[in-house]
């Protein structure tokens, strides 16, 4: 099994933070980094910060907060120039677990969905299951 090695970046400390919500449910995590952008920091600030977590040997997964901001941008401009890493944008707790959790069984997963089928409505639930019910 090759472990990947998986890269948070975000705006501020996000990237810290939930990496640390992460580590809350599943454990110390050796194989994640994070690099987050902070308000003194321009997009080259960013690439060097980025690139001090990146060895030629590595399989990366890069994770990032939101599609079209700095810390994608950055991650796409790379992978234009000719790196070979995986980008997503969007990152959220569900799509981090998904995918430890494939990389713990080594099964590929679609983080994507995994991060999608996270999000939902709690009030059309609890309403959905008072129907239920009453019935």
């Amino acid at each position: 099994m090759i472990l990947k090695k998986l890269i948070l970046v975000s705006h501020g400390k996000f990237c810290e933070g939930i990496k640390d919500s992460v580590e809350m449910i599943l454990g110390s995590q050796d194989n994640i980094f994070t690099v987050a952008l902070s308000e003194e920091d321009g997009p080259q600030d960013l690439e060097e910060k980025f690139k001090e977590y990146i060895d030629k040997n590595d399989t990366i997964v890069v994770f990032v907060d939101i599609l079209g901001g700095t810390p994608a941008n950055v991650i796409t401009k790379l992978i234009m120039q000719g790196e070979n890493f995986e980008l997503y944008a969007g990152m959220n707790l569900p799509m981090i677990i998904s995918y430890l959790n494939s990389q713990m069984i080594d099964e590929n997963a679609d983080y994507v969905s995994q991060g999608q089928e996270g999000i939902v409505k709690v009030n059309d639930i609890i309403n959905r299951t008072k129907s239920e019910d009453d019935e």
